[in-house]
């Protein structure tokens, strides 16, 4: 069995293989035999091996390479790797935050730029969804945000059906007083079942300007790359009547400073679909990438990226691989054992 995944960099690609017999759950971290975490400006290696056992487990090794060419300075020591001591011997409270650019949307498609306007899904973004949700199905959610654009929602909601867990995300409509009424769950087992949804503007994606809808090769042979270029991937050079990166990372770190990092640390696992730079900005945030490092970091569509808060910190952990859970780096002893209790509920 074998899987590839491409993630953003700073979030990084990696590679993995392994063979039938992986083993799951706690006993992941026994088998930790080596972890080799070098990291430096514009390269982030992580290695690990897993001994063969007496479950017949085939050695497996994993790769992670990160491609910016600026340092990620944010994260702790841990965040790039899992040794056999990642554990603290006392528990400790800790929140996953999942981060998931949507799939691929029909302007995506047409090469369009999108911008803020409201584009579903194409069929390869539902594909890119549902794959996503896979990814996450072994990890807890509690809370959901999205942007206000149908694009991110899809995604979230196809992304949920893969869950193991299998609650029913609601959205939650706050917009008048008749809307709250009128939405109202009467049933507290149902309730139980449910997760929050919230849609928030402020995690849209920038707002092109004058180039919501032309086509981005059309506009650069009218324009030229170049001025093109400093239009998509400039800091804080907005294209004509459009917000800069600059400007979109603005409103999107306050609301998830605001709104979002309570909910971490209270306790409560979350899960953003969003977009391509309000998520950008947001890694900006966590990473304290510096504004040239953040300009050069691409995100995926439909590719989970995990990180847990913990002790006031946020731990980039990488990309989950859902239900063989190959990269084992990804989870924390907490989150293996959810896992496991998934596992067992199913025996049960």
């Amino acid at each position: 069995m074998a899987a590839s995944t491409c993630v953003s960099p700073g979030v990084g690609t990696w590679t993995s293989s392994s063979k039938t017999g992986q083993p799951r759950g706690l006993s992941d971290y026994s088998r930790l035999a080596s972890v080799s975490v070098p990291f430096k400006r514009g390269s982030l290696v992580f290695s690990s091996s897993l001994a063969p056992s007496t479950q017949k487990c085939s050695r497996t090794h994993l790769s992670f390479h990160a491609s910016t060419s600026g340092s990620s300075n944010g994260a702790s020591s841990d965040a790039h790797g899992v040794t056999a001591t990642d554990a603290p011997s006392a528990p400790s409270t800790e929140a996953a935050l999942i981060l998931i650019r949507h799939g691929e949307s029909l302007w995506n498609q047409k090469n369009l730029f999108t911008g803020c306007v409201d584009v579903p899904l194409s069929q390869q973004g539902v594909v890119e969804a549902l794959e996503a949700g896979k990814r996450i199905c072994d990890i807890p959610v509690d809370i959901i945000y999205t942007s206000a654009l149908i694009r991110a929602q899809m995604t979230a909601m196809l992304a949920m059906t893969q869950h193991r867990k299998k609650k029913v995300p609601t959205v939650l409509h706050t917009e008048s007083d008749r809307a709250i009424e009128w939405s109202k769950i009467f049933s507290e087992a149902t309730k139980e079942e449910t997760i929050p949804v919230l849609t928030a503007w402020e995690l849209n994606e920038r707002m092109y300007g004058e180039l919501q809808g032309l086509n981005k090769k059309e506009t650069a042979d009218k324009f030229g790359p170049e001025q093109v270029k400093i239009w998509r991937r400039s800091y804080d050079v907005p294209p004509p009547n459009g917000e800069s990166l600059a400007m979109c990372a603005e409103r999107a770190v306050k609301y998830f400073s605001e709104q979002v990092e309570p909910q971490l640390a209270a306790g409560k696992n979350v899960l953003i679909s969003a977009h391509g730079n309000s998520l950008r900005s947001i890694i900006m945030y966590l990473d304290k990438l510096t504004s040239q490092e953040v300009i050069e970091l691409e995100l995926s569509t439909g590719i989970p990226m995990l990180y847990v808060f913990k002790r006031g910190k946020f731990i980039r952990r990488g990309s989950p691989t859902g239900p063989t859970v190959q990269g084992v780096y990804a989870l924390t002893r907490s989150l293996a054992a959810y896992r496991d209790q998934l596992d067992k509920a199913i025996l049960e």
